[in-house]
């Protein structure tokens, strides 16, 4: 096989491809995060995660726990933090969200539509309440919230969106018709976004989480057939600690993440692959 030979031109210009990247590309360094629902749980580890690459934190939550806490961990990191109490699902309320986010930290360079719920029951014993909140908060609500900071992100020419997906935006799932709904909702809304949106330079990605040491997954853990059942299925042999999933999120809310546009990226440890 004859050798490949690069011409100087070639060289010179690769050189300069390699000089472009910097590690400060995954700086958030004066950027500005919404991230719903991010005082527990993992959205409180999406959000600290971005202060710690150093981004300010906008937080609307339904409930205050966890406030004190969250703060503290922002602040320790140097960033400013500000909270809003708000019901998502209200009519009309995520224009309000991202006007309070512009008017209390200057503008807005990322959303993270983290703030979601679950309801677990058998299919035959499905309850139209749940299927109505689920729906409400996991997909209705990043709808509005996603077209809301859209107008903003147009107008500036910059953004990223980031959407919680779940391995429910790709499989039916047991016990959760509402949730599986939701999640493959939230890939078909990355998707929809993507296509739009990128022509204002705005990213639209998704990830979706594997299974996770949560509250939410604390039910399924207890079960131990269910727990046998998920741990065969992950190559990684393990449920993901929270941390596990901050790096990813980091990465798409800067701009070493630029070209990446509508994926929904699984971090799960290999699960999907079995």
């Amino acid at each position: 096989m004859a050798e490949i030979h690069q011409t100087e031109e070639e060289i010179k210009r690769h050189e300069a491809e390699l000089d472009h990247f910097k590690m400060k590309q995954f700086d958030l360094t004066g950027k500005v995060a919404i991230v719903t629902g991010g005082n527990t749980g993992l959205g409180q580890g999406y959000a600290v995660a971005m202060a710690e690459a150093g981004a300010d934190i906008f937080i609307p939550t339904f409930g205050t726990a966890e406030w004190d806490n969250t703060r503290r961990l922002i602040e320790k990191r140097g960033h400013k933090v500000e909270f809003m109490q708000v019901n998502l699902t209200e009519p009309g309320i995520a224009d309000k969200v991202v006007a309070e986010a512009v008017d209390k930290m200057g503008h807005i360079d990322i959303l993270v539509n983290n703030a979601g719920m679950i309801r677990r029951n058998p299919l035959l014993e499905s309850k139209d309440k749940d299927w109505d909140q689920v729906i409400a908060i996991n997909l209705s609500a990043v709808y509005h919230m996603s077209l809301a900071v859209s107008k903003v992100f147009a107008k500036q020419k910059s953004g990223k969106i980031i959407n919680i997906g779940s391995m429910l935006s790709f499989q039916g799932g047991k016990y959760i018709p509402s949730y599986t709904a939701s999640k493959h909702g939230v890939a078909g809304l990355t998707k929809a976004f993507a296509s739009e949106m990128g022509a204002y330079n705005v990213q639209v990605n998704a990830i979706a989480p594997g299974y996770i040491k949560t509250e939410n997954t604390a039910p399924i853990r207890a079960d131990k057939a269910r727990d046998q059942e998920i741990l065969d299925r992950i190559p990684a042999g393990h449920w993901a600690e929270p941390y596990e999933l901050m790096g990813v999120s980091v990465f798409l809310a800067s701009d070493a993440a630029n070209y990446i546009n509508g994926a929904i990226i699984p971090v799960d440890g290999g699960y999907l692959t079995r």
